[in-house]
This record gives C-alpha cells, sequence and structure tokens, in this order.
C-alpha cells in the first residue's frame, strides 16, 4: 500500500466518521470533550477528584457515541474517562421545530 493509498483510505474513513456524526447527534444530549477523544451521550456526571494535590476528573457517560475512526463500535453503553487535562461538556441545543431534508 502506498503512501497515497494509506492517505486516501484515511480521509475516506474521516469523511464516513463525520457523516455518521452528522446522523447520530440529533439523539445526544450532551458534547463531551477530553484531551484524547470526542463523545456525545444522554448522560453526563463530572467528579473532580484529588490526590497527592493533583486534580483530575472522573468523567462518566451513559448511552454515548465515541468520534474514532479506528474504533470498530461506536456507540457504547458506559464510559468512564479519567482526565488530569480540562474536560468541556455542552448540552446539544434541540430546536423546538425541526424541517425534513
Amino acid at each position: 500500500m502506498s503512501a497515497e493509498d494509506l492517505e486516501n483510505y484515511e480521509t475516506e474513513m474521516e469523511l464516513s466518521l463525520y457523516k455518521e456524526y452528522r446522523d447520530v447527534v440529533g439523539q445526544f444530549t450532551y458534547v463531551v470533550e477530553t484531551e484524547r477523544r470526542f463523545y456525545l451521550a444522554n448522560a453526563v456526571e463530572l467528579i473532580p477528584r484529588s490526590a497527592d494535590g493533583e486534580v483530575y476528573f472522573d468523567v462518566r457517560m451513559s448511552d454515548a457515541w465515541v468520534w474514532d475512526m479506528y474504533r470498530p463500535a461506536r456507540f457504547v453503553k458506559y464510559v468512564r474517562v479519567l482526565s488530569f487535562k480540562d474536560v468541556n461538556i455542552e448540552e446539544i441545543e434541540k430546536p423546538d421545530l425541526s424541517l425534513p431534508e
């Protein structure tokens, strides 16, 4: 496999992942960003913790979707992430009226 073939493969995978994201985002309530991953979830719990003077975050998500093009199954029932970096949680705005495409 040439470098160009590999690049084309990764580009197609990223496009496929974006299309899947676009199709499923309306099914979720929250967007969660950590330093390593991007998640969509319907339930999120953020628990700040401290150990040896270091603060970290215990993020627990249920009914989630993971943005990871190398993961064979992106829908997961439960996810737990420990992070020493920032965690961003946003509620997805749902319009009251949606028009058919």
